[in-house]
This record gives structure tokens, sequence and C-alpha cells, in this order.
């Protein structure tokens, strides 16, 4: 199955309580690169998101943020540092009696001073509603998981439209070069043969043993193998990319295969047009690499 590895997703999830967003965007990548990014509120989901994303995505960069918008107001915690008032107060004393400084500190002085008092917003330990929240968390992003594997399928079939036209494009250019050769290879027999035919009377040659030859420098040229071979390696991408397993590195992998008979007919292959015929496969051999590249 042809499915592509970019792809994003967001989704939303309203309650009472919080609105949770979460957003999931998707790379090229050789393996699965998942990166999350999660409020503290969440960090026990890290696992579970972790085993969801594996489930439906085999590899990629996957980057995954999720943000909590909690509708309750919090409570907050006040805390005044005792020891840094003290340390303050002797300090202000000694300037005092040197004159430098006059008056006492106010509630406004305090403020302005972040070191004397430190204000928090503290957690609930409602379990409920810690449990509530990780539901509807975990409910955002398999609901932006499904999202994200239905953007990367829609991808996915314009590349393998885009693919299917590449291929059908080179499997017939290879059965050109086929054609090409074997006029080729009955060019180069017959000009071997005038050849011999015109030293002949210079020479005492034995008639079998120069036909055995012919053969053999014409045999040299033959890339019925590779044409073969080519064929069945087409053959084989059709299935992988029927099959419902990701298929981008085996695809990959045919691609260098391809790519190395092509090759190999060039530089066997006699004949007009056959290295025009060669050039254009190979482009269109590696304009598909370039494709693959974003096939899961």
């Amino acid at each position: 199955m042809i499915t592509s590895m970019t792809g994003f997703a967001a989704v939303t999830r309203e309650e009472d309580k919080a609105t949770v967003s979460v957003t999931i965007r998707a790379l090229n990548h050789r393996h699965l690169d998942l990166q999350l990014r999660l409020p503290q509120s969440l960090g026990g989901l890290e696992a579970d998101i972790r085993a969801l994303v594996a489930k439906s995505v085999v590899r990629g960069r996957v980057e995954v943020s999720v943000s909590v918008q909690s509708r309750q107001t919090p409570a907050l915690e006040v805390e005044f540092n005792e020891g840094f008032a003290k340390a303050l107060e002797s300090a202000l004393d000694k300037a005092r009696e040197r004159g430098l400084i006059t008056g006492t500190l106010s509630p406004g002085d305090l403020l302005r001073l972040p070191q004397a008092i430190t204000i928090r917003e503290t957690t609930t330990d409602d379990e409920s509603a810690a449990a509530a929240l990780a539901d509807q968390a975990r409910e955002a992003i398999q609901a932006a998981v499904a999202d994200l594997q239905t953007m990367r399928s829609t991808e996915g079939e314009h590349l393998r439209a885009d693919l299917d036209q590449r291929r059908v494009l080179v499997a017939d250019m290879v059965e050109r070069v086929a054609v090409a050769a074997d006029e080729g290879r009955m060019g180069l027999e017959q000009r071997l043969t005038d050849r011999v035919t015109q030293i002949r009377t210079d020479l005492q040659a034995d008639e079998t043993a120069v036909a055995q030859e012919i053969v053999k420098w014409a045999a040299r040229s033959d890339i019925s193998e590779e044409v073969s071979r080519f064929r069945g390696h087409v053959s084989h991408w059709q299935t992988l990319a029927d099959s419902p397993e990701p298929c981008g590195r085996k695809l990959d992998f045919l691609l260098q295969e391809m790519n190395r008979e092509v090759n190999t007919m060039g530089s066997k292959a006699d004949g007009l047009r056959v290295s025009e015929l060669i050039i254009s496969a190979k482009a269109e051999l590696e304009k598909m690499r370039e494709q693959v590249q974003n096939v899961e």
C-alpha cells in the first residue's frame, strides 16, 4: 500500500472543565521518530500516545503537541520568604543608622521584590477530574491520528497515480530498448559476417570456428536476461503497491534493482536509439526514486 509519510491534523475537544487541543505533523524520516510535547498534567499519557501512534505510523518524523486550557479558576498559594525578609530588614536597619534612608517598607515595596513573595497555582488532587481530563485528551489524540491517516492516504493515492504512470512509461521504454537491441545485435552479426567474407580470400579459416566467434560477439550484446528481470521487477512493484503493508523501503530497494538492470542494458546493448532510450529510462527512474522517498 502506498501511503505518504507527510500529513497534518488538528483536533480540539471542549468540555465544561477544560479544552484540549492536539496538533500532529508528520514528515519524511527513515525510521519512526516520535516527538511529544505534553503539559505536565498529561505526562502520564506519554506511553499510551506512543503506542497509539505506532499502531498507525510505521516510519516518519511525527510531532505531537497537546495543550490544555482549563476553564476552572486555579487556586493560588502565596509564600512569604522569611529568610529574605530578615536579611533585607537587617540591611535596611544599617542603612538607617548611617542616615541613608528613612521610613519603613510598605506592602507595595515587597510586591516589587520577586525574592520576597512567591505566587503559584496549586494543583487539585481530584482523581476523577484528572481521569476525565486524560480521557478527553486520549479521545482528541485518537481523532487527530485518524485525521492524519486520512490525509496521508489521500496523498498516497496521488503518489501512486504518479508512480504508476512513470512505471508504465519506463516499462515501455525498456521494451523499446529490447527491440532496438535485437535489431542492433542482428546488425552486428551481419557486419561481422560481411567483414569475414571480405577477408576470407586472404585467410584460411575454419568456417565453423568463424561462425562460432560471430555468434559469441553478438551474444555479448544480448540483453534478454536483463529485460526479463526488469519485467519481474515491474510485476513485483504492482504486488507491493497492492499489498496492505507499508512498502516504501521495499519500493526504494526495487528501484535500485531496476536501475541496475537498465545500466547493464546500456552497457551491453548495441543499436540505434538505445542510448537515448536508456538515458530517458534512467531519468524517469530517478524521478520515481525521489517520489518513493515520500512513501511510508
